[in-house]
């Protein structure tokens, strides 16, 4: 910063030490005002710029130690140097602390003032850099991180959409389950990332579906047993299909735990409660309500309410309590319901 560009504000209650400072400046290339007290220094500091501000210790009123904490607070940009008589090691110390960028004792030297006003005005211009340059780059990681989610959110949708293509008669299921996950963690108090991870992985639950057979996964009557092992297979090919992926949420285990149940009945690992993440959880409980409540090819929609009694019924035995109680609140509150 040139010194033409710099303005120094003085705070002193002794007007020949103020006109001495801010001849002395003003010859250096500075350009000052001047204040009697802090309550003047306030009333300069909002109405006008200052890039640094020496300040007396012993002035009426509001002490410099004072009014440096509150520039430090308030006008964090303002460079501040403590101009003082006391040669007091642990005032010099506080009011470094607190924001000082230098302590000079009078009766100072022309030099050594000069010296640490410029250090001072240097630092101040450093530290302003580095603030916008902070500023910027968080800008820029913002705005790269919105785009990654957007492509991210993109390719989700076209792994959800391609799982339908395979299956039309679940169409809309995977949406319809993300929907109500997301609804049961936002009821539970779950954090916007967990939430977030949780949606997407409701989205895409059922991608191991790709590798089943078309003509078994749209079968009108019962599978056979050989049959069902195949389709069981869906939640591990999912998992083998996403676990290299770098989610910001444990999305592959949660596609890979969805049928898994507190009582070590669910597949494809036999899992069981503290095992199993409290998102997969989450997601079995809404995957269980929408796939009954809606037509499957196999059999009619069994209805919402005996969806809701299944899930009831079987709380803290295959299906998280807190979930369950979450999903319940939600449907019975009419807080939630499956769009068509």
């Amino acid at each position: 910063m040139a010194k033409n560009q710099a303005r120094i504000l003085i705070v002193d209650d002794e007007q020949h030490l103020q006109m001495m400072l801010k001849n002395m400046l003003e010859l250096d290339g500075y350009t000052c005002a001047v204040a009697s007290n802090a309550e003047e220094a306030r009333a300069f500091l909002k109405n006008e710029h200052f890039d640094l501000m020496l300040c007396d210790q012993k002035m009426p009123g509001e002490s410099g130690i004072d009014l440096i904490r509150y520039v430090s607070e308030e006008y964090n940009d303002v460079a501040v140097i403590m101009v003082t008589g006391e040669d007091d090691r642990e005032l010099a110390e506080t009011a470094l602390e607190i924001g000082a960028y230098g302590y000079v004792i009078k009766p100072y030297r022309l030099n050594e003032l000069l010296i640490n006003v410029s250090n001072a005005l240097q630092r101040q211009r450093l530290e302003s850099e580095q603030k916008r340059y902070r500023k910027d780059l968080e800008k820029v990681v913002m705005e790269r991180t919105a785009q990654l989610q957007k492509t991210l959110s993109g390719v989700i949708q076209a792994m959800s959409l391609a799982v339908e293509s395979r299956d039309p008669y679940t169409a809309g299921h995977q949406q319809r389950v993300s929907a109500l996950a997301l609804a049961i963690s936002q009821e539970l108090g779950l954090s916007r990332e967990e939430a977030a991870g949780l949606h997407m992985a409701g989205i895409v639950h059922d991608l191991g579906k790709l590798s089943i057979p078309a003509e078994i996964l749209s079968k009108p009557t019962k599978l056979t047993n050989l049959e069902f092992d195949l389709i069981k297979c869906h939640s591990d090919n999912g998992y083998q299909i996403l676990k290299d992926i770098e989610f910001p949420r444990p999305i592959a285990r949660m596609v890979l735990e969805h049928h898994e149940r507190l009582d070590g009945s669910g597949y494809p690992q036999g899992l069981t409660r503290d095992h199993i993440l409290l998102e997969s959880k989450i997601l079995a409980v809404a995957d269980v309500v929408e796939a009954m409540a809606s037509h499957r090819p196999y059999r009619p929609a069994l209805g919402l309410e005996l969806a809701l009694e299944e899930i009831n019924r079987n709380m803290d035995v295959k299906f998280d309590e807190d979930a369950v109680k979450a999903c319940l609140k939600l449907f019975r509150e009419n807080k939630f319901s499956f769009e068509d």
